[in-house]
C-alpha cells in the first residue's frame, strides 16, 4: 500500500475475495469501485464461510472501512439482506460502511428485464440481477440515484417517467405483465430511511484518506477477460473490471495507485456463455469442477473449467498493469499426472500474435499448449514455499515467466491459514 488495487486477471470466480480478504488485514479502507450483486466473492474464516455480493469483502475486518463506490449499481434489497446477514454474525458496520451518493439504483424493472432478455436464443449468460439493464439507464441518463432519494417529489418523478416506458416495453415486446408504480415508489422511499446512515461522498473521503496516507484496498468485481470495453465482447459484464475503471469508479487519481495485483486460478474456469480456448468439456473438466467446488457463488451454475491460458493472461497483465499475481487453487491441480498450459493460439494454420477480443476469432483459434509435470499429493497443508514439491514450484515459476510477472501469493485451501507467500528469484 497505500493504495492498492486487486483485479480478477481471467473471466472472474478468480478467489479474489479470499485475496482481498488477506491484504484487508493491514488495510484502513476497502473500495470497491464496478458490478453489483452479480458479484460472488466467497469467504472462509474458521468455520464460517462468508459470500459477500456487495459488501467489500474489507467488511470481514473489525476496524476497516468500506466504500462502495459511484461505479457501483446499488440493489438496495440485496444490501440490506446482505448487511443483516452480516450482523447475524456478530460483524457491526455500523460507521465502517460508506455508500456513495451518486451509485447508480437497480430497480425492479432492471430485474426482470435482465431476465426476459435471456430467454432468448442471444443470450448473454447474465445473473439477472438486473446489473445490465442499469448501466444502460446510467448511460442513457435516465437512471435513478441514491442521491435521488433525498428529494421524494424527484424520486417519484422518475421512477413514474422511466416505468411508463418499460411498462410499454414489458406489455408490448415482452407479453409479460407490467409492474405497479405505487408500490415501487412506496418501496424506494422506505430504502432511503434504511440506507441513508450509510449515504456519503465517498470521492471526497477517499481523496482526503489517500492525503492522509492511510492504506487503501481497492477491490475490483468480475475479472478482466469480462471487461465491457477489453473482454471477449459481446459475452462480458456491463462495466470496466479492469485496474482502470477503479479511479473512475471512486473518483480518485491515477497517480496514487501504487501496486496492482492480478489474481489467477492455477487452472482457468468461466460461467456462463462465449468462448473459453482452453475449455476441457469431458472427464478433465468434470474433474476440475469437483475438485475446485466450481459452481458460482452468487447463482450456483457450474463452472466451465480449462488449463491455464497463460496467452490470454499476459493480455490482461499488459492492460492492467499487474506488479505481481496471486495464483489461486494451487492445490486442485494435485492430482494429475501431467498439467498442460496454453502458451499461444493458432488461427487457420497462422499462430496470433496477440489474445483477440473478436468473438469470431476467438471460437476459431486452438490452443498451443506446453506441459508440465505434476506433483501428485495434496498441497492444501502447506504453508511455506520451500516445503512445496518442486514440480509444483516449477509450475509457478513457469507461469510468472510465461506472465511476464512475478507471482507473490499462493492459495492453496479457501481459509485464511491456507496460503503461502513466494520469494522473489
Amino acid at each position: 500500500m497505500p493504495v492498492k488495487i486487486v483485479i480478477g486477471t481471467q473471466w472472474g470466480d478468480e478467489g479474489k475475495g479470499k485475496v482481498v480478504d488477506l491484504l484487508s488485514e493491514t488495510a484502513d479502507v476497502v473500495a470497491r469501485y464496478q458490478g453489483g450483486a452479480n458479484a460472488g466473492h466467497t469467504v472462509e474464516i474458521g468455520d464460517q464461510r462468508f459470500i459477500l455480493h456487495l459488501l467489500p469483502a474489507g467488511i470481514l475486518r473489525p476496524n476497516t472501512v468500506c466504500i462502495i463506490g459511484n461505479g457501483v449499481v446499488v440493489d438496495p434489497a440485496a444490501l440490506l439482506r446482505e448487511i443483516e446477514i452480516v450482523r447475524k454474525e456478530g460483524i457491526e458496520i455500523a460507521g465502517r460502511l460508506k455508500i456513495s451518493h451518486n451509485a447508480h439504483l437497480i430497480m425492479p424493472y432492471h430485474k426482470k428485464l435482465d431476465s426476459l432478455r435471456e430467454r432468448g436464443t442471444n443470450k448473454i449468460g447474465t445473473t439477472g440481477r438486473g446489473i445490465g439493464p442499469a448501466y444502460i439507464d446510467k448511460a442513457q441518463r435516465v437512471g435513478i440515484r441514491i442521491v435521488d432519494l433525498l428529494d421524494r417529489d424527484y424520486l417519484e418523478e422518475r421512477i413514474r417517467m422511466n416505468l411508463k416506458e418499460k411498462n410499454r416495453i414489458l406489455a408490448h415486446i415482452y407479453q409479460s405483465e407490467e409492474l405497479d408504480v405505487e408500490s415501487i415508489i412506496a418501496e424506494y422511499q422506505e430504502f432511503d430511511r434504511l440506507i441513508d446512515p450509510y449515504v456519503t461522498d465517498t470521492s471526497l473521503y477517499m481523496n482526503k484518506a489517500i492525503r492522509e496516507g492511510k492504506r487503501i484496498l481497492i477491490e475490483g468485481a468480475q475479472g478482466t477477460l469480462l471487461d465491457l470495453d477489453h473482454g471477449t465482447y459481446p459475452y462480458v459484464t456491463s462495466s470496466n473490471p479492469i485496474s482502470g475503471g477503479a479511479c473512475v469508479g471512486l473518483g480518485i487519481p491515477p497517480t496514487c495507485i501504487d501496486e496492482i495485483v492480478g489474481v489467477s486460478k492455477a487452472y482457468s474456469t468461466r460461467v456462463g456463455e462465449g468462448p473459453f480456448p482452453t475449455e476441457e468439456t469431458g472427464a478433465i473438466g468434470e474433474k476440475l469442477r469437483k475438485h475446485g467446488e466450481e459452481f458460482g457463488a452468487t447463482t450456483g451454475r457450474p463452472r466451465r473449467c480449462g488449463w491455464f491460458d497463460a496467452f490470454a493472461m499476459r493480455y490482461s497483465t499488459l492492460i492492467n498493469g499487474c506488479t505481481s499475481l496471486a495464483l489461486t487453487k494451487l492445490d486442485v491441480l494435485g492430482s494429475f499426472d501431467t498439467i498442460p498450459v496454453c502458451v499461444g493460439y493458432t488461427c487457420e494454420g497462422k499462430s496470433l500474435k496477440s489474445f483477440p477480443t473478436a468473438v469470431r476469432v476467438l471460437e476459431q483459434v486452438e490452443p498451443v499448449y506446453q506441459t508440465y509435470p505434476g506433483w501428485k499429493c495434496d498441497i492444501s497443508q502447506i504453508t511455506d514455499w520451500k516445503d512445496l514439491p518442486v514440480e509444483a514450484r516449477q509450475y509457478v515459476r513457469t507461469i510468472a515467466d510465461l506472465v511476464q510477472t512475478p507471482v507473490s501469493l499462493l492459495s492453496v485451501g479457501p481459509k485464511r491459514q491456507q496460503t503461502i507467500l513466494v520469494p522473489e528469484e
